[in-house]
C-alpha cells in the first residue's frame, strides 16, 4: 500500500504558503469586525398603544429598504398610524392608514430587497407592497409565523425583511390576538384601533 504521508521538506512548504493565503483573509476579517463595533447595526423603538416593540435593523443587507424606513421614521411619518391588518398566525401590517383608515400620502416606491439569505422568519420585520415587486413605500408587516412561502425565490421576487423584533415580542403577539372586522372595504381591520404612537431610532449610547 502506498504510504500518503509526504516528507517534511515538501510539507513544509506547503504548509507556508497555505499560512500566508490565511493572513489577508485574518486581516479583512478583523477590519469587517472593527466596522461592525464602530457602525452598529441601528435600533429604533415603536411605541404602540399596546406597548413598545424594539427592533434591530439589517442595513449590511437591505441598505435601501432601511434608509426608506428609518427616514419615515425621522419624518414622524408613522405616527399616529395603525396596525390596520392583523392575521393571526400569519403577521401583522401597519404604516400606511390612519385610525380613520385614511391612506397617507407617500414618497415614491422602492426597488425589492428581498434576500433569501434573509428569509421571513417569525419576529421579522418586511415591507409590505402590491403585486409589482418594486412597489413597496410606507407599510412594512411583522412575521407571526415562518412564512416561508414569502422568501425571495419560492413564489417569485419575494417580501423584503430588513430587521427583526429583540424586544417587544409579546406586544405583537397581543396585537395579534385583537379581535378583528371589516371597515371601509378592508378586512382583518381591529375593532379597537392600534395605534403607533411614536417610530424613534434608539441611541446606540444610551
Amino acid at each position: 500500500m502506498t504510504n500518503m504521508v509526504k516528507p517534511l521538506k515538501t510539507v513544509t512548504p506547503v504548509l507556508l504558503m497555505a499560512l500566508a493565503l490565511l493572513m489577508p483573509t485574518a486581516a479583512v476579517q478583523a477590519q469587517t469586525n472593527e466596522q461592525s463595533a464602530s457602525n452598529p447595526l441601528p435600533k429604533v423603538r415603536m411605541v404602540t398603544s399596546e406597548g413598545a416593540i424594539e427592533l434591530q435593523l439589517r442595513p449590511d443587507v437591505a441598505p435601501e429598504t432601511v434608509d426608506n424606513f428609518l427616514q419615515y421614521a425621522e419624518d414622524g411619518f408613522f405616527d399616529g398610524t395603525i396596525f390596520h391588518r392583523v392575521i393571526p398566525g400569519f403577521m401583522i401590517q401597519g404604516g400606511g392608514f390612519t385610525r380613520d383608515l385614511s391612506r397617507k400620502s407617500t414618497r415614491a416606491p422602492i426597488r425589492n430587497e428581498a434576500k433569501e439569505t434573509l428569509p421571513n422568519l417569525r419576529g421579522t420585520i418586511a415591507m409590505a407592497r402590491t403585486s409589482a415587486p418594486d412597489s413597496a413605500t410606507s407599510q412594512f408587516f411583522i412575521n407571526l409565523s415562518d412564512n416561508g412561502f414569502l422568501n425571495a425565490g419560492v413564489r417569485g421576487p419575494g417580501y423584503a425583511v430588513f430587521g427583526n423584533v429583540t424586544e417587544g415580542m409579546g406586544v405583537v403577539d397581543a396585537i395579534a390576538r385583537k379581535q378583528t372586522t371589516r371597515k371601509q372595504g378592508m378586512a382583518d381591520v381591529p375593532v379597537e384601533p392600534v395605534i403607533i404612537e411614536t417610530v424613534t431610532v434608539v441611541d446606540p449610547e444610551g
